[in-house]
């Protein structure tokens, strides 16, 4: 997962990703293949308010790539179900 996660980290540092809160299935990180090309989505089980959906996102992307959460932030998208992550290595 490391590998296919980090892959679609671009040259600048940024990583799209389409988020799913509040999910009940667990959370997780899955790369797919889109007609546009690969995409992650990720599904936290923390609800989209005061900014929680967006910790976890950050927390499990960056546990993902084996980087502490301080190196992962929201750079766009906020409120937004899809996401720009700034990834610091």
């Amino acid at each position: 997962m490391e590998a296919a996660l980090a892959a679609l980290v671009s040259p600048d540092g940024t990583l799209a990703v389409r988020v799913t809160p509040k999910a009940r299935g667990g959370e997780r990180i899955v790369v797919e293949d889109t007609p546009e090309g690969p995409r992650a989505r990720v599904w936290v089980s923390a609800p989209p308010e005061d900014g929680k959906a967006n910790a976890a996102v950050c927390r499990l992307v960056a546990k993902a790539l084996g980087l502490p959460k301080s190196a992962v932030s929201v750079a766009r998208g906020d409120t937004s179900r899809e996401k720009l992550l700034r990834i610091a290595r």
